[in-house]
């Protein structure tokens, strides 16, 4: 590891170089053991605690197979998967393991008494297999977390429909965070060359899983002067669909939950923003009932916000407890889009608001490798600009991942794999110094 990490703080290295690096027979993963399932049986969602059952293990390396590369990660970051991963929720990942197993030869690899999790990662291309041919050994990358097969006709409009779809680190093995990773080339994407390693591997998933849902065609195809609204829009998700917004000449109508997060918002320019704590919004009188004045004094306040408009989109991912209300905010014709149910995901609202005011709720799960594709060319032209708050060593990741469980963080939080100390990888300081403000905005929070 050691001579990899020396080629790649090289400027000297060259393609040649890496592709003649020996690989080691193993390295350093984060790891939840399948043994461990039920540690959290009959404990509340908010009690059980990542820093008990991720594990920094010593695994082997994997065998690489045809149209695959192994990456030495550089940088990586904590999702949500993650979270729901280490507390085995809403079901154990090593479900998706073996079923995947069970579908060739080269995927039984995948089937392990052990995962190792991640969805996002900035490093360098260690070595490609067969029928690779766009990607070389010594390219700094970023990864996308869509795994697909493209064996079937329907995934061939809209690679998300492929039958055998999946995603990286999730629900397949061989994920980010760890030294190596093992992904799929079509998953690899160019380094922004501005950022360094930590930066350049947190905006992946939920950079790109915003795009889809609030540009793309297959989202809610946002249009300037669209009036969108965005919960939790200082977090990891909501922070990019923020910048999208302002980006594309929408307005968005900030949801957050403290006066400090609102300010985050301020500073990316967002001017309509919604405390809901300070406000008292309670949407459900009871765990079975919800409050239709509640939605009513919230749509009251979203019109103030906007000079008498309602919502066109709504950019959803809390789930249960807001569903009720955006879909009653939402102007007649408009869109809901959701991508993720974080406070449940039996949702409930009143479908009389939805029906007979044409509205539509679509669903949206991460992107295509085109839309992921044009969402990190935005971050590259600095367009689009990281939302990272905090970086944790590989070490630490349980604690990182208990942070995100308890939304103790704001943004994205990453975690340094093998970069030895933050601030590494930056390549074109002028187009740094450009946006060095926007890179550090939830750095000095």
């Amino acid at each position: 590891m050691k001579d990899i990490l020396a080629a790649i703080q090289s400027p000297d290295s060259t393609s040649e170089d890496f592709a003649a690096l020996p690989l080691p027979e193993s390295y350093r993963a984060i790891t939840v053991h399948k043994d461990e399932t039920e540690m959290f049986a009959g404990l509340a969602t908010r009690d059980k605690d990542p820093r008990k059952s991720i594990h920094l293990d010593e695994v082997p390396l994997p065998e690489l197979g045809p149209g695959e590369a192994l990456v030495a990660v550089m940088a990586s970051s904590v999702n949500y998967n993650s979270v729901w991963t280490s507390i085995f929720e809403p079901l154990s990942t090593f479900g998706f393991l073996e079923r995947y197993g069970r579908t060739s030869e080269l995927a039984k690899r995948h089937d392990l008494p052990y995962h190792i999790i991640g969805s996002d990662l900035a490093g360098v291309v260690l070595r490609t297999g067969p029928g690779v041919n766009a990607w070389r050994p010594g390219d700094e990358v970023v990864a996308h977390c869509l795994s697909v097969e493209l064996e079937s006709s329907d995934g061939h409009n809209d690679t998300m429909l492929d039958p055998e779809q999946r995603i990286w680190g999730f629900e397949t093995n061989f994920g980010g965070l760890a030294e190596i990773a093992l992904v799929k080339s079509n998953q690899l994407m160019p380094k922004p060359d501005h950022l360094s390693w930590e930066e350049a591997a947190a905006p992946g998933l939920v950079n790109s899983t915003a795009y889809r849902q609030l540009v793309s065609r297959n989202g809610a195809a946002m249009k300037q002067g669209d009036n969108v609204l965005i919960w939790g829009a200082s977090g990891g998700l909501g922070s990019y669909a923020t910048q999208f917004a302002l980006a594309g000449g929408a307005n968005p109508i900030c949801v957050v939950s403290s006066p400090q997060k609102a300010e985050i918002c301020r500073s990316m320019g967002a001017e309509a923003i919604i405390d809901r704590n300070a406000e008292g919004y309670r949407f459900w009188k009871d765990e079975n009932t919800q409050d239709p004045k509640e939605w009513k004094r919230f749509g009251k306040r979203i019109r103030e916000l906007t000079g008498g408009e309602d919502i066109d989109i709504v950019f959803e991912h809390p789930g249960r407890e807001t569903f009720g209300a955006s879909v009653f905010v939402t102007r007649k014709g408009g869109t809901i889009t959701t991508c993720a149910s974080t406070s449940g995901y039996m949702h409930e609202y009143d479908n009389r608001y939805l029906w007979m005011s044409l509205k539509r709720i679509i669903g949206s799960h991460f992107a295509n490798y085109r839309e992921a594709w044009e969402a990190n060319r935005l971050i590259a032209k600095g367009k689009i600009h990281p939302t990272l708050s905090k970086v944790y060593s590989l070490e630490d990741t349980g604690q990182a991942a208990y942070d995100v469980h308890r939304n103790l963080h704001q943004g994205k939080v990453g975690v340094l794999c093998m970069a030895p100390e933050e601030g590494l990888g930056v390549r074109d300081e002028a187009k740094r110094a450009q946006h060095i403000d926007a890179i550090n905005r939830f750095r000095n929070i």
